[in-house]
């Protein structure tokens, strides 16, 4: 069955940009994902909303035994031409029957749930999967800091200073994101904004405990120019990233 997903259409573009050598997945995201994962040899994983296969091929390294799901059909067809050791699998997030029930060591989804609808579902369906005393590791855009239609970078001239806008907060919405602006083919995927109190809140409801909560910067400089130091300051006060680390009680 062919799932209907708007990342069939970036599919391409997608797996060519994890493929270049300064991308915050692999300066930022990789790096603190694979401290706080900390995966053993023969550890149980799934790569919830894989993609690619970027951080699935990770995990493999590491000794992990990896399965990979995404919805985008084309997305997979990539991850298993890119990852040939893992078993990959085109399916929604929350529909996981695949897996075998408490079979999982620790599950990550990375940059995916801010574009899916039904967050509770797929946490009921994770937590179904996972061990008891199981992690699941989630990695969100910020949603105090990145929310899409209501935040923006200003720069105040007076006091030289690079600050962040944010015109929402607490109000949930939906917004469609264009994938290629500037270009005359327009493709755009969804994204759901949501305040971290939904997050908690909704891990809490499908039997989760939070143990964790860390902010990632960028790891990105200015170049040369009047306002570098500002945006450098700006970058380092202002996290790209939050990840959420849940156990399963």
């Amino acid at each position: 069955m062919k799932n209907n997903t708007s990342w069939n259409e970036v599919a391409d573009w997608y797996d060519t940009l994890l493929k270049e050598d300064n991308t915050y997945q692999s300066q930022v995201i990789l790096p603190n994902t694979l401290r706080l994962l900390s995966i053993k040899k023969g550890a149980k994983i799934l790569d919830l909303a894989c993609g690619q296969g970027f951080f699935a091929h990770a995990f493999l390294k590491e000794g992990g035994d990896v399965v990979g799901v995404d919805i985008s059909s084309n997305l997979i067809k990539a991850a298993q031409k890119n990852v040939p050791g893992v078993k990959f699998f085109a399916s929604p997030a929350h529909k996981l029957s695949m897996i075998p029930d408490n079979s999982l060591d620790s599950v990550a989804v990375i940059l995916a749930l801010q574009n899916i609808l039904n967050i509770s579902e797929v946490f009921n369906e994770v937590h179904k999967k996972l061990k008891k005393g199981g992690k699941f590791l989630i990695v969100l855009n910020h949603p105090a800091f990145r929310n899409p239609g209501a935040s923006s970078w200003g720069f105040d001239e007076q006091q030289k200073k690079q600050y962040r806008r944010l015109d929402s907060y607490m109000t949930e919405s939906k917004r469609e994101i264009d994938m290629h602006p500037g270009s005359t083919e327009k493709i755009t995927t969804v994204s759901f904004h949501r305040p971290l109190q939904v997050w908690f809140k909704t891990l809490a409801n499908a039997g989760f405990q939070i143990s964790r909560l860390e902010e990632w910067i960028s790891h990105k400089q200015s170049e040369k120019g009047k306002r570098r130091e500002a945006e450098d300051i700006a970058r380092k006060e202002f996290p790209l990233f939050m990840c959420i680390e849940a156990v399963s009680v």
